[in-house]
């Protein structure tokens, strides 16, 4: 049976985080992590496909601070926030399930890893993500789209933030993109509180070990025409995670999932349903 809703649950220290949930409610979960200053809508592509909503129930929240969730005054730069949020997310998901990533989303996963190691995951999928942050960090190499933006998108000051999120909006796809969407992105930066966006920055996290650790099916996806996230953050992910499986996309930028959204969809779905199968043989055992 199809259920589309909105929902909500309660992550750390009482925050609400939104979530939208569409597809089979029985069936396995995947389960979407947006990036910096955007929201679950991104994921919209994945929403709108049949297949997807057939095969897997989706599930999409919105990180603290953004989008319908709540906007505490803090925890932004605490891994354990971020790990007990999506945490909380995953609870609702009534068994393992694939975890997505996207940009500042892969962070969170990783949060989530250094906190809750991989209970609760069948798999993970990075996708033009970051998995560090702070000065030198390989894991959190940005692009010049994400570069040229910064420090003015952090700024309070519309006439400052304005021009910097529009450029980063219009940075964000190699290929084409209706209109619509490059509004739709620059509206939720805009949505996202300036003190909100700069906090998410105000990190220093090395994840190396972090990711050696992980045990469950991996896999990298990454533009390499990303000009928001290096692709050499992608390839530094893959390289720190034994038996990880990677895409690497000529010509496309840092929305493969509105880009490629047909052969993202298709590379998500057989890689979910391997995860799943995986997920049934060890408990076979």
């Amino acid at each position: 049976m199809t259920r589309r809703m909105r929902s909500e649950v309660v992550g750390a220290s009482g925050v609400r985080i939104g979530v939208r949930i569409d597809g089979d409610r029985d069936a396995p979960a995947l389960v979407f992590v947006h990036g910096w200053a955007q929201s679950g809508r991104v994921w919209d592509p994945q929403f709108a496909d049949p297949e997807l909503r057939e095969r897997f129930r989706l599930i999409a929240p919105d990180l603290r601070g953004h989008g319908d969730s709540d906007v505490p005054e803090g925890g932004y730069d605490d891994p354990r926030a971020w790990a007990d949020d999506l945490a909380a997310v995953l609870s609702s998901a009534g068994g393992d399930a694939v975890v997505v990533g996207w940009s500042y989303g892969g962070l969170v996963i990783t949060d989530y890893l250094r906190v809750h190691g991989t209970r609760g995951l069948a798999g993970i999928v990075f996708v033009g993500a970051i998995t560090e942050i702070g000065k030198g960090r390989p894991g959190g190499r940005v692009g010049p789209a994400m570069a040229g933006a910064l420090p003015a998108a952090l700024s309070d000051d519309l006439d400052v933030a304005l021009p910097a999120l529009r450029s980063l909006a219009e940075g964000m796809a190699h290929r084409p993109v209706p209109g619509e969407v490059a509004q739709a992105l620059l509206g939720a930066s805009l949505a996202v509180p300036p003190r909100v966006r700069k906090a998410l920055f105000r990190r220093d996290v090395d994840s190396a070990d972090v990711l050696a650790s992980v045990d469950v099916p991996v896999l990298v996806v990454h533009g390499t025409d990303d000009a928001v996230v290096d692709v050499t953050a992608g390839e530094y992910t893959a390289g720190k995670i034994a038996g990880a499986s990677t895409r690497w996309w000529p010509g496309v930028g840092h929305l493969p999932f509105v880009e490629s959204a047909r052969e993202f969809d298709a590379t998500l779905r057989g890689f979910a349903e391997q995860a799943f199968e995986g997920v049934l043989g060890r408990a076979e055992r």
